[in-house]
């Protein structure tokens, strides 16, 4: 009795902590970003005193500068990318609502691997940057940031992709192979 009502309040604690996690949205603001997650960040700096001007949800120099000192002044790790965590500091605890993350399996290919062609499904040329896609799952066009590769843009689809999993595009062989194979969070980009 004492061991099922021990495993029934884990299972109980476990499911909330992924309640929890799950609902959390996650927020991914970078030199470069653009949209509503940007507005939202540049509004709360600007409230506190970081930033001047207006949110004109385009992350540039100025943004940058502003999440570095609110960082450096709270003692966060000073990177000038405001993720969940800067995000939850700025906004008095509390997390972003909306944005989307996806988890993919993620892979590599290059123009040499045999049987690919230098051009995409979408008629470009292929270049770093592009990623094949389950159109079904990410649309065609959508931009997404990418953890350990940047941005990229679903340009592509391939035979063998399907499902959560995305083919990101190297501009060699070398760099494909040492990217391999790994399973991670991307962040669709409004």
């Amino acid at each position: 009795m004492r061991r099922h009502v021990l495993l029934t309040a884990v299972a109980t604690g476990a499911l909330l902590a992924f309640s929890s996690v799950a609902l959390a949205g996650p927020i991914l603001v970078k030199d470069g970003s653009t949209g509503a997650p940007v507005r939202r960040v540049q509004s709360l700096l600007i409230e506190q005193g970081y930033l001047s001007g207006t949110a004109d949800g385009i992350c540039g120099p100025a943004t940058v500068k502003a999440i570095r000192s609110f960082q450096s002044d709270r003692g966060l790790t000073v990177d000038g990318i405001c993720g969940n965590g800067t995000f939850r500091v700025l906004n008095g605890g509390k997390d972003y609502e909306g944005g989307q993350t996806i988890r993919v399996q993620a892979t590599a290919y290059t123009s040499e691997d045999p049987g690919n062609s230098d051009h995409t499904y979408t008629g470009k040329k292929l270049r770093r940057g592009m990623m094949a896609v389950d159109p079904a799952v990410i649309p065609l066009g959508t931009h997404v940031y990418v953890p350990g590769y940047g941005d990229a843009v679903a340009e592509d689809i391939g035979g063998d992709i399907h499902g959560h999993r995305i083919d990101l595009a190297f501009e060699s062989r070398e760099e494909a192979l040492r990217f391999g194979r790994r399973d991670l969070d991307v962040y669709l980009e409004d």
